[in-house]
C-alpha cells in the first residue's frame, strides 16, 4: 500500500517506491528532491537557510543548504545511489515579505535557491526542473514511481515538473 512520507521543516527523509514524499510550507525555504531514474529510493530535504557557517552551535544540519543536501546525498549513497547518477528537482525560495531599507532578510529565498544550486553543482547533480522565486508559498509532492514533482500553491493550478 502506498504511503506519503512527510518531511518537516529543517528535515530530510528517504522514500522508497511506490511511496510519495512531501513537504509543506515552502515560502523562502527550498525543497530539494534527489533521485535517479532506476533506483527504488529518492529523498527530500526542506532547507531554511543558505549556509550553516552563518550560525554557531547549530545541530540541525538539514536546516541549511550546505549541510542538509550533503547529508541527503550521503544517506542515498548508503542505499547504493551515488551522486553521479542523481538528478534534482527544486521548489520554493519565494520572497514572502518586503523589508524597507534594502534589508537582506527579504532576499533569503533568493539566497537559499542560489546556495542550493551551488551545492548541487559542486556535486555535479543537475537540476532537471525547478519552480522557484516569485512571492507565494508552495507544497510539493514527489511521486517515486513517475518521478514527477507536483507543486501546489494557494489559488493556482497544480504544476507538474
Amino acid at each position: 500500500m502506498e504511503e506519503v512520507i512527510k518531511v518537516g521543516i529543517a528535515d530530510f527523509k528517504l522514500c522508497r517506491t511506490p511511496n510519495k514524499i512531501t513537504t509543506i510550507g515552502l515560502g523562502s525555504c527550498v525543497g530539494i528532491v534527489l533521485y535517479n531514474q532506476i533506483s527504488d529510493f529518492c529523498g527530500m530535504v526542506h532547507i531554511m537557510l543558505p549556509s550553516s557557517k552563518e550560525i554557531t552551535n547549530n545541530v540541525q544540519r538539514a536546516k541549511f543548504a550546505d549541510t542538509g543536501i550533503i547529508d541527503l546525498i550521503q544517506e542515498l549513497s548508503k542505499q547504493g545511489i551515488f551522486p553521479g547518477t542523481l538528478r534534482a528537482k527544486i521548489a520554493g525560495g519565494a520572497t514572502m515579505f518586503q523589508f524597507a531599507g534594502g534589508s537582506h532578510l527579504g532576499s533569503i529565498g533568493v539566497r537559499n535557491v542560489q546556495s542550493t544550486k551551488d551545492v548541487l553543482a559542486a556535486h555535479k547533480i543537475p537540476i532537471v526542473a525547478e519552480d522557484t522565486g516569485l512571492n507565494y508559498g508552495r507544497t510539493i509532492i514527489f511521486d517515486s514511481v513517475t518521478k514527477e514533482l507536483i507543486v501546489r500553491s494557494a489559488g493556482k493550478p497544480d504544476k507538474i515538473i
